[in-house]
């Protein structure tokens, strides 16, 4: 799905005077988009993923109830927030919107000042929960994603490597002496190392589906899609090289410290019987390898339980 800039409001309505007079209201602080039928509404909704729908309720070919019902049945549209546009004196209709689904409703003739606040209200909801959203998937402390967006983005990759049976690649990663380091310094100069190793990882992981993530403590995981195993050693180098050139002061800037990271690499191209824990638990018997033969290192592999992407 395309996504356009700004907020994003999809008109539907079979009059045209009626998508002038709303396109006259809303343009000049959205980005709005018109459907003149069901049917291009429901292909308009599937392609740009609009961010509100304002949906008439009387229209020829499949009227708005039928519009509002299959938006709400595709996985692409059903969290899409719809308005419903309707008459005066069509309370019926209202009642029927809202059992839909429909989240409000404005009504014919327009009045300007309140099709902007309605809207508005949708828009101030969308963003907060845009926000709320953005927050559970982030780790607090780095920035970065957290192990549920994480776990969440490789059931995705995963499913689609299959699918296209592509490789992919995983980088689990841990600062070595991690614990020492803290005992030394204190927790608080802990956290700064952490934050500044979590940008040398999104550097290295800077293609738009390579996702860069903490998944506790000191460990942190780069999860490479359609990436093979000769491109994920490229990345973890980068990683290793960038962790171990670091100079991280103290706050008192009295003494400039420094850390290695050991990282796991394995890579694959995943068949429909493979599983993902295996798959991690691969990655983090090679991390165990690099620790124990030195640390400061990566160890690597095609996965054993998949079929090998070289």
């Amino acid at each position: 799905m395309e996504k356009l800039q700004r907020y994003t409001i999809l008109i539907v309505d079979d009059a045209k005077m009626n998508l002038m007079t709303l396109y006259r209201i809303l343009s000049q602080d959205y980005a709005v988009l018109a459907a003149k039928n069901g049917l291009d509404a429901l292909s308009q909704a599937e392609k740009y993923a609009p961010d509100l729908i304002l949906l008439d309720i009387m229209m020829p070919d499949i009227d708005g109830f039928e519009v509002l019902v299959r938006l709400k049945e595709s996985p692409n549209t059903q969290n899409i927030p719809v308005i419903i546009i309707t008459g005066l004196d069509n309370v019926d209709g209202e009642i029927k919107g809202f059992s839909l689904g429909a989240v409000d409703y404005i009504t014919k003739p327009f009045q300007s000042d309140i099709v902007r606040a309605r809207v508005k209200t949708q828009i101030k909801i969308i963003s907060q929960m845009q926000t709320i959203e953005k927050l559970s998937l982030m780790d607090p402390l780095t920035g970065i994603a957290n192990r549920r967006c994480f776990d969440d983005r490789m059931a995705m990759e995963w499913k689609r490597a299959i699918r296209d049976q592509a490789p992919i690649s995983f980088l689990m990663m841990d600062i070595d002496k991690f614990k020492t380091y803290n005992d030394t310094y204190g927790h608080p100069q802990g956290d700064v190392l952490l934050k500044m190793a979590a940008q040398v990882f999104t550097a290295a992981a800077r293609r738009p589906a390579d996702l860069a993530a903490r998944l506790g403590g000191e460990e942190f995981g780069v999860l490479l899609p359609y990436a093979n195993l000769e491109n994920a050693l490229a990345v973890a180098e980068k990683i290793r090289s960038g962790v171990e050139n670091m100079r991280t002061p103290t706050a008192d800037e009295s003494v400039i410290t420094t850390a290695t990271i050991s990282i796991g690499v394995v890579s694959a191209v995943p068949r429909e019987t493979d599983l993902i824990k295996e798959f991690i638990s691969e990655a983090d018997a090679c991390l165990y390898n690099a620790k124990n033969t030195g640390r400061n290192r990566i160890f690597s592999r095609a996965a054993r339980c998949c079929g090998a992407a070289g």
